[in-house]
């Protein structure tokens, strides 16, 4: 898992402030526990554009691609992407 330890970052800064991002497990269904709502989806999806250069008209972009971390850092496998310059 690649990029794992920035996702977790990620989720912990914007939904999760109280949770240090060691302790968030990988495998956490963040829609299904009310960590990431549609709109906290759509601000994962500008996140992975801004930060891997994901083009979201040019993905699949299902929920079960952003249901934990592990889906997440999949999902950008296949997308092929490398991280951008941290911001």
């Amino acid at each position: 898992m690649q990029h794992a330890p920035v996702i977790a970052q990620f989720i912990v800064e914007e939904f999760l402030p109280d949770v240090p991002p060691a302790e968030l497990d990988v495998d956490l269904d963040l829609i299904d526990n009310g960590v990431i709502d549609s709109l906290g989806l759509l601000k994962v999806i500008a996140w992975l554009e801004e930060r891997f250069g994901i083009a979201a008209d040019q993905v699949e972009l299902a929920p079960e691609h952003f249901r934990s971390i592990r889906a997440i850092d999949a999902f950008l496998a296949r997308a092929g992407t490398e991280p951008a310059e941290a911001k």
